[in-house]
């Protein structure tokens, strides 16, 4: 890991601090970029997001997943806690930390809309920094990516209707529309594109090709995702300062989510008998959420000013620091783990 994203933590406060305060300062300016859309997509924030997904897809090699059976164990624990445990239980966290503990501290008309972004955000397994996790514990490098190809697999199929069914469960209105025109822009089309951009190179140039070209997009993704902070924190920059209590009540279930669900998957992988250097990433993958896909649909179905962008929004303050001391834990407690009962 580099400098910059050793930082990344202080990059990403340094651009909402500086978002919100243009957001307060310079109302007019944000309103402006928030009306420009077309079919709901706002294409400010469409074209960073696809600058931020697509160099992070070409990281992936789906002919990884033919490694699945080597490491079934690890990656029948990670999709059960992904796609069975993570979204259900950001749904019940939302549901007694937004419209329960702290609904008198927060605007009545975006306590739905929170609650959408909550689960948005848990319902979209992590893809890209779990990369950077799964090292930073020693992981095994081809369960993660076999691990992370299957996720954006099913991501392509699932993710629209475990949203669609945990938005009705809240009551929340569905626009089905939009919901399938974000998961087509924001994981089919980018999925194709990389897939596509990654054969082609890999053909030309081989693996030193592709390994160059991923060097020089890493600073243009962290580049695209700082500035889309900045226009996010822009659009709720007067909300955000009239009522400041709203991160710290949005970060709440986001971080209990985090941590439950990484012990749960590590807990899991033990009682399994699998590898630490698997069972690692697999906590971390777990636990971790693809941000990037969270705040496109939350943009595209809920619109930039939103509750739903916001909530998504805080999931990128929230995940580096929570992660970080996630894999601190990991690697910490491996002497535990490793002594059999």
């Amino acid at each position: 890991m580099g400098g910059f994203e050793r930082h990344l933590t202080w990059w990403v406060l340094g651009c909402i601090g500086v978002g919100t305060a243009l957001g307060y300062l310079l109302p007019g300016a944000f309103a402006t970029l928030g009306a420009a859309e077309i079919a709901k997509v706002n294409l400010p924030v469409a074209v960073l997001i696809w600058l931020m997904i697509i160099p992070m897809l070409l990281k992936i090699d789906f002919r990884a997943m033919g490694d699945l059976k080597r490491h079934w164990k690890g990656i029948g624990v990670t999709v059960f806690v992904n796609w069975a445990i993570k979204p259900f239980s950001m749904a019940l966290l939302a549901w007694l930390f937004v419209r329960h503990v702290f609904a008198d501290h927060l605007p009545a008309a975006q306590i739905d809309s929170y609650v959408a972004g909550l689960i948005l955000l848990a319902a979209a397994p992590c893809t890209a920094m779990v990369f950077v996790w799964s090292h930073l514990c020693d992981g095994e490098p081809r369960f993660t990516l076999s691990q992370v190809a299957l996720n954006d697999a099913i991501m392509v199929v699932a993710f629209a209707p475990i949203v669609g069914l945990l938005l009705g469960i809240s009551s929340i209105t569905v626009p089905w529309a939009t919901l399938m025109l974000s998961v087509a822009l924001y994981i089919v089309v980018p999925v194709i594109v990389a897939a596509m951009l990654r054969g082609w190179i890999l053909r030309r140039g081989g693996e030193v090709a592709l390994q160059a070209l991923l060097r020089r997009l890493g600073p243009v993704s962290l580049g695209a995702l700082l500035l889309t902070l900045v226009l996010l924190f822009g659009f709720q920059g007067r909300q955000i300062v009239d009522q400041p209590l709203i991160i710290a009540i949005l970060a709440a279930p986001i971080v209990i989510q985090v941590y439950f669900n990484a012990g749960v998957s590590y807990w899991l992988n033990r009682r399994l008998g699998v590898a630490h250097c698997v069972a690692g990433p697999s906590a971390l993958i777990g636990a971790s959420n693809f941000f990037e896909l969270a705040v496109a649909t939350a943009v595209g179905v809920f619109g930039v000013h939103s509750g739903a962008a916001l909530a998504t929004v805080v999931g990128v303050l929230v995940e580096v620091p929570v992660m970080l001391s996630v894999v601190r834990i990991v690697n910490a407690s491996k002497p535990w783990y490793e002594r059999r009962a």
